[in-house]
């Protein structure tokens, strides 16, 4: 059968011109493209968004594109292709982290529900105690991997702040985890994820089950720990719901520790062993003062 005409009903040349010039982006409603802009990377929503348009400007400006902070996709080197043309953009000379890290939990307006630091980004306390205080309902905190020290005793103080806090990771081992520890015990009643890579020993885990009885998933992949340790935890955490401790040293998943271990829906030990490579084992007084080999 022949196609419609236009006068029979079908769609001339002109009229679906006017249909394509119709549907523009820019004019399409304010909360379908605060939902598209939400799903977006903070580079995005900061180089690239806000200069195609003031429509999009606008609604790049909702603080529901702000809940989601993941620093730690961004590469803040004076030389990398992000801080190159944030600085294009913004007409700056060079890109300061804190600076950047105030400019988005500014647009979060308090909502801002996950933050990753950089691992390496030169994040100082200072950065840390703004994020306390206008991120207040954090659910979700990773920090860098190196702190200096004095900025490292003030984590348990600081963690302390965010009562809604669910989950923690941490790349090293603070110098104050007994502290950080006992904070999100006393204060974070929703907590259920941490993650930790370090010498995990007698007191580390001892905390641990003490004050996070309540814990439904544990990460320690990449640490040193004894089966002793894991028992310990295991005992204590009676809700853990997954237990991650691959890749570590001082610890091999026997009969024994796999049958106390049963209650867990996952229990991941891949690549963990008693000696290291250069069949060096530890003993107890080398635990307590931290000298290990890998």
């Amino acid at each position: 059968s022949a196609l419609p005409s236009a006068k029979e009903g079908g769609t001339s040349k002109e009229d679906s011109t006017a249909m394509e010039e119709g549907r523009r982006w820019e004019d399409m409603q304010v909360d379908c493209l605060v939902n598209i802009f939400r799903r977006l990377g903070l580079d995005d929503l900061t180089v690239s968004v806000p200069f195609v348009c003031t429509c999009w400007w606008r609604a790049s400006l909702d603080p529901v594109c702000w809940r989601v902070l993941n620093l730690r996709s961004l590469d803040f080197r004076t030389w990398s292709q992000f801080s190159r043309s944030f600085g294009s953009r913004y007409r700056l000379k060079t890109l300061s982290f804190s600076a950047f890290l105030r400019l988005v939990v500014h647009r979060s307006h308090g909502s801002a529900s996950e933050l990753i630091f950089p691992l390496s980004s030169g994040a100082s306390v200072h950065d840390l105690a703004y994020v306390s205080i206008n991120c207040p309902g954090l659910r979700t905190l990773a920090l860098p991997d190196k702190l200096m020290l004095e900025d490292d005793l003030r984590i348990p103080e600081l963690i302390g702040r965010w009562k809604d806090l669910e989950q923690l990771e941490l790349e090293t081992k603070p110098t104050s985890f007994l502290e950080t520890v006992a904070a999100i015990g006393h204060n974070c009643t929703r907590f259920a994820r941490l993650k930790v890579r370090g010498l995990i020993g007698k007191e580390d885990a001892s905390v641990i089950a003490m004050c996070l009885p309540e814990l439904k998933q544990l990460e320690l992949s990449g640490s040193y720990l004894t089966k002793d340790e894991l028992a310990v935890i295991v005992s204590g955490c009676r809700k853990l719901e997954r237990l991650t401790a691959t890749d570590c040293l001082g610890f091999q998943a026997d009969e024994e520790l796999l049958r106390l271990a049963s209650g867990i829906h996952s229990f991941e030990h891949e690549g963990s062993k008693l000696l290291s490579d250069n069949g060096y084992e530890t003993d107890e007084s080398e635990q307590q003062s931290g000298f290990f080999y890998w």
